[in-house]
């Protein structure tokens, strides 16, 4: 049974969520119909306040005298061509125009706390964190992608960090998630090269755990959680192996957005008209979504390469 009246809140405007008792799974949705599917200042917020009802709640639900728990969270969007278009480059656009940086910064940290609080388990160590990418998934997407322990993606799926074409780089999580997970060296040619790669190859780098064909996304989830029922105990220690040998710190993640405000302060005319052209890109990308045309702009995969 999957069910929204477990105990947590679902008066959100951007994101939707769902109870599966008897997988004991949690689905956190990104689902903004009505707006460019980017990590914005409302859905950060509304992210924030989700997960700290998780961390709350110490991962144990009641509903009709009955008590749940959570076991696996699954971040997931309603979209299924689009998971994360990234940050809200207009805003950022604007704010390093003007050489705000105290307004810049607030955003930068509270997008950053969002995905801090996926990366510690909302501070409750018994969930597994899973992301299930169906569609175009780029800059502060896939870096929320990359905050869980299983990353499962259907082939027509496109994922990168095109932040390098306006001379920027992805400053929250980026490269302490990807690096920890595949190493220095892919992490340095997904983010300094700025390509978009399909599925399959992300899979072959080791960025994607599980590959599915399109529309098999879900399924794939619940095969992965049934074959791994009775070892999800071990695989969880795994984890926990892993952060211990080679731990990310907030304070990492902090000095790191540091960097990316200092970044964003040095943007020429030339950078901000480059975003500019982004921005277009993703303009016209939700236009096509809008239009339920499933194609991908060619201007969205090729930008990096413009001028």
């Amino acid at each position: 049974m999957i069910n929204t009246a477990f105990g947590l809140s679902n008066n959100y405007k951007q994101i939707e969520t769902r109870y599966d008792a008897a997988n004991q799974l949690l689905w956190t949705i990104l689902a903004q119909g009505s707006t460019i599917p980017n990590y914005n200042g409302e859905i950060c917020d509304e992210l924030t306040n989700h997960h700290k009802e998780i961390e709350h709640s110490a991962g144990v639900l009641g509903y009709e005298d009955e008590v749940h728990h959570i076991k696996y969270s699954v971040l997931a969007s309603k979209r299924k061509d689009v998971f994360s278009l990234g940050g809200p480059l207009t805003h950022i656009r604007e704010l390093a125009k003007a050489r705000n940086r105290e307004a810049l910064q607030y955003y930068a940290l509270k997008a950053l706390n969002v995905l801090v609080q996926r990366t510690f388990r909302f501070n409750v160590p018994s969930i597994i964190n899973i992301s299930l990418v169906q569609g175009l998934t780029l800059g502060a997407g896939l870096e929320s992608a990359l905050t869980s322990d299983i990353i499962i993606a259907e082939k027509q799926s496109k994922l990168g960090f095109p932040e390098i074409a306006f001379n920027m780089f992805p400053g929250m999580g980026a490269y302490s998630l990807l690096a920890r997970k595949v190493g220095n060296k892919i992490a340095d040619k997904m983010i300094l090269g700025g390509s978009i790669y399909s599925a399959e190859e992300c899979y072959d780098m080791g960025v994607v755990d599980i590959l599915a064909d399109e529309g098999e996304g879900e399924s794939k989830l619940y095969e992965w959680i049934r074959q791994n029922r009775n070892s999800s105990n071990g695989f969880l220690a795994c984890q926990k192996s892993k952060n211990r040998v080679n731990p990310i710190t907030e304070e990492e993640l902090i000095d790191i957005t540091q960097i990316w405000l200092d970044a964003a302060m040095k943007l020429t005319d030339r950078d901000l008209r480059m975003m500019e052209r982004f921005i277009g890109s993703q303009q016209k990308l939700y236009g096509a979504i809008a239009n339920k045309d499933q194609s991908m702009p060619s201007n969205v995969l090729e930008l990096r390469r413009a001028g």
